[in-house]
């Protein structure tokens, strides 16, 4: 099998899973500081709280520790929107991710606003000047994500979303789950108001994730996760402490390995790139030439179904989209934003490439998916499907 499907998960780096190995003996409860076992435990999450806030130049008091990313967008947003009545809406980008999508648009319903949506070029670039027109004093959070998930587009730099958000005094949100460990997250994030990430996606644990955001604005957000008060009263429950642990190093070896990462793994996109067009006719870049991440490409074959060139390749893993959505049969919506058809969204694939990917696997995945995309079209022309 050639794994080439690591924008939806990673593998567990050998060296989180001996870090998490290693903390059997923490298994009491972090909040019980009044012995000795609990106050390892709790040591052992403020040393992990540590390490991710280091990822992102933060102080470690602005993190809070949740189950993923999606939990953290919907603390954020559903905190920064119920927190002013006479803010009732939020601004978010045409192509997030579903879940902060469903966050926006539960937070809506319960303030009674409305979410307003900010288109994107056809290459999946951010309309900065709409989303300026959007912003008002009824805006309490404007999110716009750091990199998009199915294409790797970029986001406009931060500094252009906080300074527009922050002019009209609302919060700034950014979704930084595809940036970090792909890129310098530490130089562009200084003035945004509340991020999240999630272990899962830089070689940490499934079940993890952070929501970072200074002290300021963690007072100001309304809880909607409630429990015994901890993590800052933001997000209740018991701390999973071994999972806390893996995130935690999965994000100090980001730190570390980021630059190295991005240098071969940029190789390897182009050297799978070049073979596809070599190989393959008909062929389109989604993102054109935006600037992406080093590891993402979303490619619509022309006349070849994607989910039909997926079943002709089981032993190639990659997907037609997001894999939040992967039961759901409707097209991408992020590719429909960017003003493809119901037709080439279902005919565009998503490739990503990880810190474990090879040079010969992308060599085998190149003959593969050619043939593959050779075989549907020849089965849709005879079959007039």
């Amino acid at each position: 099998m050639i794994y080439l499907d690591y924008n939806a998960s990673t593998p567990v780096d050998p060296r989180v899973t001996a870090a998490m190995d290693g903390a059997d003996e923490l298994f009491a409860n972090p909040a019980s500081v009044q012995h000795l076992p609990g106050q390892a435990a709790a040591e052992a999450v403020e040393h992990a709280r540590h390490r991710v806030a280091s990822l992102v130049s933060r102080p470690a008091r602005d993190v809070v520790f949740t189950s993923g990313a999606s939990e953290a967008a919907t603390i954020g947003l559903l905190g920064a929107m119920l927190a002013d009545p006479l803010r009732p809406n939020v601004v978010v980008t045409d192509t997030e991710h579903k879940a902060v999508l469903a966050a926006a648009s539960l937070g809506a319903r319960l303030t009674g606003g409305s979410v307003r949506s900010v288109r994107v070029r056809g290459d999946g670039t951010v309309d900065v000047d709409h989303l300026r027109d959007l912003i008002d004093s009824s805006v309490s959070v404007v999110a716009v994500m750091a990199a998009n998930n199915e294409t790797g587009v970029l986001g406009p730099k931060a500094e252009v979303v906080s300074t527009a958000a922050h002019e009209n005094g609302a919060l700034h949100f950014s979704d930084l789950t595809q940036l970090v460990g792909k890129a310098d997250v530490k130089s562009d994030c200084g003035d945004i108001d509340i991020m999240v990430l999630s272990s899962h996606k830089i070689y940490g644990p499934k079940g993890g994730g952070a929501l970072i955001a200074s002290r300021h604005v963690q007072k100001v957000l309304t809880p909607v996760v409630g429990g015994g008060g901890q993590e800052h009263g933001l997000r209740g429950g018991t701390h999973n402490t071994q999972g806390i642990i893996g995130l935690g190093v999965a994000a100090e070896l980001a730190s570390e390995e980021t630059a190295n990462d991005r240098i071969r793994i940029t190789a390897l996109k182009d050297r799978l790139l070049t073979g596809i067009l070599e190989q393959v006719d008909d062929v389109t870049v989604n993102s054109k030439t935006a600037e992406c991440l080093s590891n993402t490409l979303n490619l619509h074959f022309a006349g070849a179904d994607a989910e039909s060139v997926m079943a002709v390749v089981p032993e190639v893993a990659m997907s037609a989209g997001s894999a939040c959505q992967s039961a759901v049969p409707t097209p991408s919506h992020v590719l429909i934003a960017m003003g493809l058809s119901h037709q080439e969204a279902a005919e565009s694939v998503r490739i990503s490439l990880g810190r474990p990917t090879t040079q010969a696997e992308v060599d085998e995945a190149v003959d593969l998916i050619a043939d593959a995309v050779a075989k549907v079209r020849r089965i849709s022309a005879r079959t007039g499907h």
